[in-house]
């Protein structure tokens, strides 16, 4: 398996921002790939260094690469609950992982790979800064934008579970969260979501078996209240 490269590659990096917390943007499961996204994207691939010249000459690396945009804009929505910053995010991954391409096995992972960048390059900086941040009282990102927003507007019993449900969603820890987004909505294979997420394939079956248990849980707390 390659690996991904590690934040300290460049010295140009993305950077949350407070707006990041602000963020009353489009929700995870309604995500769609900004026209900025795959602009920056192409411009990325094609200023990439000259280790990855013959392959951005070829097109190939831009193909393959590109096929995985839309699900990478999704995942960095997830992250940053801001179009901009999803931008700047998947701008980042594309081009680290030009800068750092003959560290990738033709034939392999190519979307892991990819996944595996964007988590590392936000949890690495937007990590630094959430210890600045201010946090809720109970121990939660205050963040406003909702993780869903698609259950039937006039029914006010399934917005009241999707509200429920994101609260017992933000509730989980970080690495519970990212598994059941990975496997449950992009459908990633559990090989995929191990390599992402640089464990073995047990620990995600576990994660994801305690990330269920744990939301099972805490909706049957929000009912009774």
């Amino acid at each position: 398996m390659p690996s991904a490269p590690s934040s300290s590659g460049r010295s140009r990096t993305w950077r949350p921002t407070s707006s990041t917390r602000r963020c009353t943007g489009p929700s995870a499961s309604s995500f769609r790939t900004s026209p900025t996204s795959t602009r920056s994207a192409r411009a990325t691939i094609r200023s990439a260094g000259s280790r990855t010249e013959r392959a951005v000459a070829s097109g190939e690396f831009e193909r393959h690469a590109l096929e995985h945009l839309d699900a990478l804009y999704n995942f960095a929505m997830y992250l940053t609950r801001n179009p901009p910053e999803a931008d700047d995010l998947v701008q980042e991954t594309y081009l680290r992982a030009f800068r750092f391409a003959d560290r990738f096995t033709p034939g392999t992972h190519l979307r892991a790979w990819l996944f595996q960048i964007l988590r590392n390059t936000f949890l690495t900086f937007y990590r630094l800064r959430e210890r600045e941040s201010a946090i809720a009282d109970d121990g939660v990102p205050d963040w406003d934008a909702p993780m869903f927003h698609d259950a039937p507007e006039d029914s006010s019993s399934a917005m009241e579970a999707h509200t429920d449900l994101e609260r017992a969603l933000r509730r989980l820890p970080e690495e519970f969260r990212t598994v059941l987004l990975l496997a449950e909505i992009e459908g990633m294979p559990l090989e995929e979501v191990a390599f992402v997420m640089d464990c073995p394939v047990g620990t995600v079956k576990s994660r994801i078996f305690r990330a269920k248990e744990r939301l099972r849980a805490l909706l049957r707390d929000y009912k009774q209240k």
